[in-house]
C-alpha cells in the first residue's frame, strides 16, 4: 500500500524561498519512495511524500518551520493511493 503525506505551509510575507529552502533541508527519519517540493501564489508550500507502509503506520513527518517563517499554522494530511495513471 502507498500512504502519502502532504505538509502545507503558508510563509509570513515575502518568505517563501526561506520557507521553501528551510522544507528543503529537512532531514526524515526514513526514505520515502518519493519526495516533491511545491510552491503556489501566496507563498505557499507543499511538501508531498510517498511511503510504502500501511494507512496508520507511524511515519516521520516535516516539523513545524519556525514561527518567523510562517503566517499561520501548517496543515497536514495524509491519503492512500487508489490508482496511478501515466
Amino acid at each position: 500500500m502507498t500512504v502519502t503525506l502532504m505538509w502545507e505551509a503558508a510563509a509570513a510575507d515575502d518568505r517563501g524561498a526561506e520557507l521553501l529552502d528551510w522544507a528543503r533541508r529537512q532531514e526524515l527519519s526514513g526514505a520515502p519512495e518519493r519526495a516533491e517540493y511545491l510552491t503556489a501564489p501566496g507563498d505557499r508550500v507543499l511538501v508531498i511524500t510517498w511511503w510504502d507502509a500501511p494507512y496508520g503506520a507511524e511515519l516521520p513527518e516535516l516539523p513545524d518551520p519556525p514561527a518567523e517563517l510562517v503566517r499561520r499554522q501548517v496543515h497536514r494530511w495524509r491519503f492512500v493511493s487508489v490508482a496511478v495513471r501515466p
